[in-house]
């Protein structure tokens, strides 16, 4: 196994080790979601979740996308998935059926609900 292989690895399981990072790959199981929704769902300050966003990054587990002063997530599709696939598919169907996992999709979906930029302003209100 060389170096980068290693140290690939050991960011994916630094990335999973925190509730907070796997409940927002739970939520983007779903789709793309707005810096603003996952806020939302989670209850934390949007400095924590750009701070667990950025790790979820550097391990290849989410995507990031600027549309103008929004950011959005989304899981990894095609080619840039396939390190990750596995552990992905693994984590959701360990925890399909958690309770706590349920509960955040069904916030989740009264949040989607809204417009993001309107969830936005009421974070900087």
């Amino acid at each position: 196994m060389s170096n980068t292989a290693v140290r690939s690895i050991l960011q994916v399981t630094k990335a999973l080790a925190d509730l907070q990072r796997v409940r927002v790959l739970m939520l983007l199981q779903g789709g793309e979601l707005c810096v603003c929704q996952i806020v939302e769902v989670l209850g934390l300050a949007p400095s924590t979740v750009s701070k667990h966003l950025s790790i979820l990054a550097a391990a290849n587990l989410v995507i990031s996308r600027k549309d103008g002063r929004w950011a959005y997530y989304r899981l990894p599709e095609g080619a840039a998935a396939v390190a990750v696939a596995p552990v992905l598919e693994w984590l959701f169907r360990s925890l399909k059926n958690d309770k706590f996992i349920k509960q955040d999709k069904q916030k989740l979906k009264s949040v989607v609900a809204c417009d993001p930029e309107d969830l936005c302003r009421r974070r900087r209100g």
